[in-house]
């Protein structure tokens, strides 16, 4: 009975995963009603390529925070597949590769780090059309080298520790 419960939870925390993904590049209406009511809103980039890779790397950060290495892989090879329509994209595309071919969960985070340094420069290339991508830090990630991640909201959620060090990082950049 424990492991229906167990299944019935994982996947509806797997579909709520994949409905994020798939609304975060979402057109709203009332963009300027939200400002107002002051609502975060989700990034959206100019060039709509790199604003669904962009959607499927913020899904592969979700389950690495959550530790969860069959959705990390999903979200990495959907990631590896939007690369190829990025203009540039082909050193994360190599960088994503690793991600998809890890066997454990450590390997994942480990090639998390160098996929965000290459997310982070297409990033910063392209141009954000509204909403702002935050550059975070965690200098113990890596054994303690120190890693980066791109995230949509201030709060810091690491996804090289998961639940052991959630809150360890800092924003170190505000792209806009």
């Amino acid at each position: 009975m424990k492991s229906v419960m167990r299944k019935k939870t994982v996947l509806i925390m797997a579909l709520a995963l994949v409905s994020f993904g798939a609304f975060a590049q979402h057109d709203h209406g009332n963009h300027d009603d939200k400002k107002e009511m002051g609502q975060k809103m989700d990034p959206m980039f100019k060039n709509k390529d790199l604003g669904v890779a962009y959607g499927h790397y913020i899904h592969l950060k979700e389950a690495l925070v959550a530790s969860q290495m069959n959705e990390a892989k999903k979200a990495a090879i959907k990631l590896e597949a939007s690369l190829g329509e990025v203009d540039k994209g082909q050193a994360a595309k190599a960088e994503v590769t690793k991600v998809v071919s890890a066997t454990a969960l450590d390997d994942q985070r480990k090639a998390f780090a160098s996929l965000s340094n290459e997310m982070t420069t297409l990033v910063k290339d392209g141009e954000l059309s509204m909403g702002e991508v935050y550059l975070e830090y965690c200098p113990m990630a890596n054994n303690n080298s120190g890693a980066y991640w791109l995230s949509n909201q201030k709060e810091i959620k690491n996804p090289y520790f998961g639940d052991k060090m959630l809150k360890c990082g800092s924003v170190k950049e505000t792209i806009k």
